[in-house]
Order: C-alpha cells, then structure tokens, then sequence
C-alpha cells in the first residue's frame, strides 16, 4: 500500500499550505478581520439609507453611495493585508466573502425596490435574479461539500473576483445614475455567470474527488 496515499496532513499543516498564519491564532483577531467584520456591520447601515430614501430625501442616496463605497473599499483593504500582511486565517477565509455577498446581496435587493430614483436609472430584474441564483448557488455548494467532506473549501477565483468587481461597479452606478449603467448591467451578467460555472466545476471536482487525493 501507498504510504503517500495514507498520510493526511496535521490541521496545522493544512493551514500552512492554504497560507494560513498560524501564530495569528494566538494573537486574537487579525485586523483584516476587523475590517470584514466592519463590512457586514455596514450592511444594515446601507439599507436603511435606501430604505428611507424619496425624492425629496435625495442626500440619502449620496449617504448610501458612501456607505457603500466604503464597503468597497474594505473588501480591497481586506484582501490586500491578509496577502501582504500574511494576516490569512480560518476565519477571514469564510468571513470575506459572507461579507461580500451580504453586502451585495442586499445591495441589489433593496436598491432593485426603489423604483423612485432621480432619473429612474435601476438595476434590471433579471440582474437581480441572476446575483442571488449564483449566491444560493455557491452557499448550496458549500454546505454539501462541508457536509459530506467534513471541510470548507472557499478558494477565490479569477471569475469570482470580476464578478465581485462588476456587481459592486453596478450599484455604485445606479446610486449615482449613470446613464449607461446598463451596459454595465449586462456586463455583470456576463460574469457571474462565468464565476457561477467556474464555481460549479470547481465544487463537482471537490465533491467527486477521492478522500486520499485531497489529504495528500
């Protein structure tokens, strides 16, 4: 028998090659956490602007448009200190994107039911539909592999990033009206599809591949 085939990898071992920092586990939470923790925090900050947001209440959209742009510009600040900073952990590996899709998910949601915008500029229905399709799709995934692997795979991809990027780009410009924000619309399509796909292979390889393939 193949010993290669019998060995699986200590849990520190499996953190190490994910490019997880081990010795962030002693120090409490890094402050990429922090941050992603603040992007979630913002959420519900986010939705009550939209929420209570009319015609005559216009700065409420600007507030939204700031709230969110500073979201953005977490997922970034996130993202760059977990890869520079070697601030990698278990949690910040699940904590970014619940992050991502909280805020994104709502985004569209709550900004799709204003139908009162200055230049009635919104995102499209089918848009909307096909961003919570690929969530659901990808939380779905997750489950059933954490169920029947006993693991969490969230490994990011080049889709899922361009994704990410465009779906945000999106609501940043409805919120400003955008006259070709459409176009940007379509766009978005294009890629979360992609990403969803890409997501969906990746998943089936994982779910089907042999246990000691995966602990080698």
């Amino acid at each position: 028998m193949n010993p290669v085939q019998n060995y699986s990898a200590t849990g520190k071992e499996k953190e190490v090659l994910n490019g997880v920092n081990p010795a962030q586990k002693t120090r409490g939470m890094s402050f990429a956490n922090k941050v992603s923790i603040f992007r979630i925090v913002s959420v519900p900050f986010f939705v009550t602007a939209i929420l209570y947001y009319q015609p005559w209440r216009d700065y409420l959209r600007f507030v939204a448009l700031c709230i969110f742009s500073l979201a953005v510009f977490s997922d970034g600040l996130d993202g760059f200190l977990a890869r520079v900073m070697r601030q990698k952990t278990k949690a910040g590996s699940i904590l970014d994107p619940l992050a991502d899709k909280m805020l994104l998910s709502c985004a569209f949601i709550f900004v799709y039911l204003k139908d009162n915008f200055p230049q009635g500029i919104n995102v499209p229905l089918w848009l909307v539909i096909i961003v919570l399709s690929r969530d659901l799709l990808i939380l779905l995934g997750a489950a059933v592999i954490y169920m029947t692997k006993d693991e969490l795979v969230l490994t990011p991809s080049r889709w899922g990033k361009y994704t990410t990027f465009f779906q945000m780009s999106t609501i940043v410009l409805v919120l400003l009206q955008f006259q070709y924000t459409y176009l940007a619309a379509v766009l978005t399509a294009f890629f979360t599809v992609s990403s969803s796909i890409d997501y969906l292979k990746k998943g089936l390889k994982v779910l089907y591949a042999p246990d000691f393939i995966r602990s080698a």
